[in-house]
């Protein structure tokens, strides 16, 4: 029963269903250049894939995955099969969904809300968020699940590469607006409720838009859901005690490094290149950063506990607030890219100096499981680069703030 439960959940058939249903028109050519429209049944989808291995075409074509620059209404997959994305609302929509699971989100986010926010939840966010992310991108590696082939159309192209099983971004849509509404609901008076209603509709956006894109199968998110559901019950008790820990011990940085670098170098090993390694390198450092850079300013004695006891009355800002919000935000983020810059420059050639390597030849070499050069600067320098922005995210830049008295006022009251 449970195997014919995992393979129709593994049924891309499912995924083309839900494309359908949100606007996606699939077409397949034919040899006149007329086009066809593919029926989402299994008769249809089973006599196509016997035509397809009778003709030795492989069957799964995430090699050339759509760019989604070219999905208008007017534009079609000029390969095997056609798409065109009737409804642009969805397509906007879900883009911009799977993006609260990319880099660009975290980069955002993450600074965000120290500078602007709760620095304690976010300390415990940001260190669920990567144990439960170095978990779901190993699975990955050690499941080795390919994304949904043939008949399925992605609709972008980027981690196409990757292995799906379980969907990370399905993990990510659970621990960070779940880990924020219960790290907030007893330490702030709001309503809970729309918490709630805010976490699912968050959560919901990215499930289904990987599926939309076509990068999941349904098994993919709901292995996904449940695995990160299951961290969840464990971490948030874990990591609110760890917390205190990590923040106050004098042995905390060299924990934090040793056992940053250990898990990046012993990740679960693939048979092909992808970019699981580097992106969890890059998760594992930002949170390094983030826990030492809160550690130093405790041991300098910057951070003491709030007078008040919790639940705290949110402080709605003024103009003056908002303009200092602003003002924040707009300078930190200058210096998150400024640092990303230098440091990745730095970086890049020191390690690549170390090795003795042309750092332009060893960038420009393929990659592969075989090129150790490449992999071993790859994780280095995004090691040092973005541990050293969670660094400053936490540490320099609230520095930085309180000699311009634009800092916010509860900033090291945040234990």
């Amino acid at each position: 029963m449970w195997d014919n439960i995992i393979e129709y959940l593994k049924d891309p058939l499912l995924v083309v269903k839900v494309q359908n249903f949100f606007g996606v028109i699939y077409k397949k050519n034919n040899v006149s250049e007329e086009a066809s429209v593919i029926h989402s049944d299994r008769h249809s989808y089973d006599a196509e894939l016997d035509i397809r291995q009778h003709k030795r075409i492989p069957s799964d074509i995430s090699g050339t995955s759509q760019s989604s620059s070219e999905t208008d209404t007017s534009t079609e997959c000029r390969e095997e099969v056609e798409c065109l994305i009737s409804n642009k609302f969805w397509y906007y929509l879900f883009v911009l969904g799977t993006a609260l699971g990319d880099e660009i989100f975290y980069a955002t986010f993450i600074p965000f809300w120290f500078w602007n926010i709760d620095g304690a939840v976010g300390r415990r966010v940001v260190l669920v968020w990567t144990i439960v992310m170095y978990i779901g991108q190993g699975f990955k590696d050690i499941i080795r699940w390919p994304r949904p082939g043939y008949p399925v159309k992605k609709l972008q192209e980027k981690w196409a590469i990757e292995y799906g099983m379980p969907s990370t971004h399905a993990m990510v849509g659970v621990s960070i607006p779940f880990s924020v509404l219960f790290y907030t609901m007893d330490r702030y008076q709001y309503p809970v409720h729309w918490g709630i209603v805010i976490a699912v509709s968050w959560c919901t956006l990215i499930c289904v838009s990987r599926v939309y894109l076509g990068m999941h199968s349904i098994l993919d998110i709901a292995a996904g859901l449940l695995l990160s559901s299951a961290l969840l019950v464990v971490l948030i008790p874990v990591v609110d005690e760890l917390d205190g820990f990590l923040l106050t011990s004098l042995w905390s940085p060299l924990i934090v490094v040793s056992v940053s670098v250990l898990v990046i170098v012993y990740h679960p090993q693939s048979d092909k290149w992808t970019p699981t390694r580097g992106d969890t390198t890059m998760i594992v450092s930002v949170c390094a950063g983030i826990l030492t850079g809160s550690w130093t300013n405790y041991q300098l004695g910057n951070m003491a506990a709030s007078p008040l006891d919790p639940p705290y009355e949110i402080i709605w800002p003024s103009i003056e607030m908002f303009g200092c919000t602003l003002l924040r935000t707009t300078l930190g983020f200058c210096g998150v890219l400024a640092t990303r810059a230098l440091a990745k420059s730095f970086s890049y050639a020191f390690v690549c100096a170390l090795l003795g390597k042309d750092k332009n030849e060893l960038r420009n070499s393929e990659n592969s499981l075989d090129n150790k050069n490449k992999i071993i600067v790859e994780c280095s320098y995004k090691y040092f680069t973005y541990g050293l922005i969670g660094f400053n995210t936490t540490y320099v830049f609230p520095n930085v703030f309180d000699l311009l008295f634009i800092n916010r006022p509860t900033y090291y009251t945040e234990i």
